[in-house]
């Protein structure tokens, strides 16, 4: 009796083992390293992915695309990459530690926010006026929104008179969290202002869009990572964020896409 229900008990865990080996087949996971300034996308992205994928689940890790980067470099297990421009991943594709040429998925586009309302009439010009004491940017060296957001205030002639009143953030989305507590304007990504939580302020009274002629258009790419070769599930939900699906929910969130 106590062999037989051995062999039984034996047989049940040799079961569940094939259970479990056939459901990972179809029930994998996949890991995207994902700029900052597409989390307030992502969610609807990747419930809209699951309608034609149900089994793959996204594991989504944001940060500042430098800094996804240097972890990716450093060994980091990201299958795909989504960057806010696209210097960060055609390195990676130069270093052959992405299998796919970068390609742009969307373009982002800046914007100045105050949870107060400001006369936005001035334009950016609004960001020398001495009532507005701190002005939270992305950090340039690893934010490409940081780098715009300095290239816009550069050629609008106002860096001298405003460089100290800079205060950076980590990465767009920390910008975000710095301009509604402790300064009085921020450059942010626009994408944000789709977000619910920042749906109070209104446009022209609280943000207005930078003008696209004072930076370059912020090219948003996307790239396979070499550990990723043959991974149908990656590939999918590469082919996803390049499809006319996805185009739609990025402008949707104030992207401009082609």
């Amino acid at each position: 009796m106590i062999k037989q229900s051995g062999i039984l008990f034996a047989g049940k865990k040799i079961f569940l083992g094939l259970v479990l080996f056939t459901s990972s087949i179809f029930a994998g996971e996949i890991n995207v390293a994902v700029a900052a300034n597409v989390s307030y996308a992502m969610d609807k992205l990747i419930v809209e992915f699951n309608k034609t994928n149900p089994n793959t689940k996204v594991q989504v890790t944001l940060g500042s695309s430098g800094k996804l980067t240097a972890q990716i470099k450093n060994g980091a297990p990201y299958n795909i990459f989504m960057s806010a421009n696209m210097s960060f991943p055609e390195s990676l594709y130069k270093d052959q530690i992405a299998i796919t040429k970068p390609v742009v998925y969307a373009q982002g586009a800046l914007a100045m926010l105050s949870i107060k309302e400001l006369d936005f009439s001035k334009g950016i010009d609004i960001i020398k006026d001495s009532s507005i004491e701190k002005i939270a940017i992305a950090n340039p060296k690893t934010a490409p929104y940081g780098t715009a957001a300095l290239e816009a205030i550069k050629n609008a002639g106002l860096e001298e008179a405003t460089k100290n009143k800079f205060v950076y953030a980590e990465s767009i989305s920390s910008t975000v969290a710095y301009t509604t507590t402790a300064a009085n304007i921020g450059f942010i990504a626009k994408s944000s202002l789709y977000d619910d939580k920042l749906a109070q302020y209104k446009e022209n009274k609280n943000w207005v869009s930078v003008d696209l002629k004072l930076y370059k258009p912020i090219e948003q790419g996307i790239v396979i990572i070499n550990n990723a070769k043959d991974n149908n599930e990656v590939k999918a939900f590469y082919d996803f964020i390049l499809s006319n699906k996805a185009k739609e929910i990025f402008t949707d969130y104030g992207y401009i896409v082609k």
